[in-house]
């Protein structure tokens, strides 16, 4: 005799999970809810139950992707323990080996941006014309309007926020820890590279 064939219906959670997943690796910045909510035609509060069960699936040391909050949005990077083989892939260094120097021009610009070429170059005592091209081709900097003067003035990108793990600028480690205002740390700064022999 045969057995009736058993519908299985499908959870309809698991297929709204699959759906953000899809949109989350065709997707080229990370992805709020809002806008996962109007991509996919359902409730903030399903997308972000969905959103917990793909965090499950795609954590550190369990996945070859990670999904994680960052820049405003959700998006899926590479594990620590893949880094490396994505990094060779794509012919260029990970992220995380910028040189001191950049390093240094990222954090002037993400604390104390928009700002021009010849504010950074004052601020840290050195040109600075190379490191700033080099942030610029990595996608890490981008140009922000004209000064007064009309020198290019640069601002981090989301890609930043993405590459250093930061859901915004404001996750930043607050100026205030720093043992000042923005002010001071300008001052400080601006000081600093007065000393500096030229």
């Amino acid at each position: 005799m045969e057995r009736p064939l058993r519908l299985i219906q499908a959870n309809p959670l698991d297929s709204l999970a699959r759906a953000i997943e899809a949109l989350l690796v065709v997707a080229s910045q990370p992805l709020s809810v809002g806008a996962l909510v109007e991509a996919c035609g359902d409730e903030a509060e399903r997308i972000e139950t969905a959103l917990g069960l793909l965090g499950e699936r795609y954590r550190e040391g369990r996945s070859g992707i990670v999904l994680e909050q960052v820049a405003g949005g959700w998006a899926f990077r590479a594990s620590r323990d893949a880094a490396e083989a994505c990094g060779r892939l794509f012919e260029r260094p990970v992220e995380r080996n910028l040189s001191q120097a950049a390093l240094e021009t990222l954090a002037v610009v993400a604390y104390l941006g928009p700002c021009s070429r010849p504010d950074i170059a004052r601020w840290r005592g050195v040109a600075v014309d190379s490191v700033v091209a080099g942030l610029v081709e990595r996608g890490l900097i981008a140009e922000a309007g004209r000064g007064d003067l009309g020198a290019v003035r640069y601002r981090v990108t989301p890609l930043f926020e993405r590459v250093f793990g930061l859901e915004s600028l404001a996750a930043l480690p607050r100026l205030d820890d720093f043992g000042g205002d923005a002010d001071e740390l300008r001052g400080r700064l601006e000081s600093l590279a007065e000393r500096r022999p030229a």
